[in-house]
């Protein structure tokens, strides 16, 4: 038996611990005055002050307010991982699963509409869009190709490439949900799943007769 698997991490000290609050101080006041003010017109010396510690501080943890919307992006890719795990990823039907990650990704935007408007904006003046990795173009090519291993879609398609199509179509639906108005009863999940409908009706492979 390989003694790893049973190995349990050391427990984090406390000096970890202090650094870790004031990581997410920083980080919860930059992003609630990013909804209050906007991000332009947020500064570090207001990030500072309003996570209380000293100006010098903040660049101990993050190297400029850009930063920020770093964390942000990170905290939401572990929050798409999370709750496909807890939605039942590994069911056997792959376009299910298509469907339970544009209904995560509808949930996590949806669940703080304020904060998802005010950091949508700073990812896209930031030019994050071009910079970052496509992550979600990734989950969405993963699913695609267990989806052709098992003669569900299209044996045809380019599972990178319906990645980014799926990718660029849930952006679009997310940035036309955050201009609306803030009383908008829109569903950005019922926009979504008609989205993934729409696609998936020239995806799904065609069974012979």
């Amino acid at each position: 038996m390989d003694s790893r698997a049973t190995t349990t991490p050391p427990p984090v000290g406390r000096r970890e611990r202090n650094k870790q609050r004031v990581r997410e101080r920083l980080y919860l006041a930059a992003v609630e005055l990013f909804v209050e003010k906007g991000y332009d017109q947020t500064s570090i010396d207001e990030i500072a002050e309003r996570a209380d510690v000293a100006r010098g501080t903040f660049f101990n943890y993050f190297q400029r307010k850009e930063d920020i919307i770093g964390a942000w992006g990170e905290r939401r890719r572990a929050a798409l991982v999370t709750g496909l795990e807890e939605s039942g990823t590994f069911t056997p039907s792959s376009i299910a699963r298509l469907q339970q990650c544009m209904a995560v990704l509808a949930r996590i935007n949806q669940e703080e509409p304020r904060l998802t408007t005010a950091m949508l904006t700073a990812w896209v003046k930031a030019g994050r869009p071009i910079l970052e990795e496509p992550y979600v173009a990734e989950v969405f090519a993963k699913i695609v190709v267990s989806g052709v291993d098992q003669g569900e879609l299209n044996p045809g398609m380019s599972p990178i490439g319906v990645g980014n199509v799926l990718r660029d179509v849930y952006l679009g639906a997310l940035y036309r949900w955050a201009n609306q108005s803030s009383d908008t009863t829109g569903s950005l999940a019922e926009e979504l799943q008609q989205i993934l409908q729409l696609l998936l009706d020239g995806m799904t492979a065609t069974k012979a007769t």
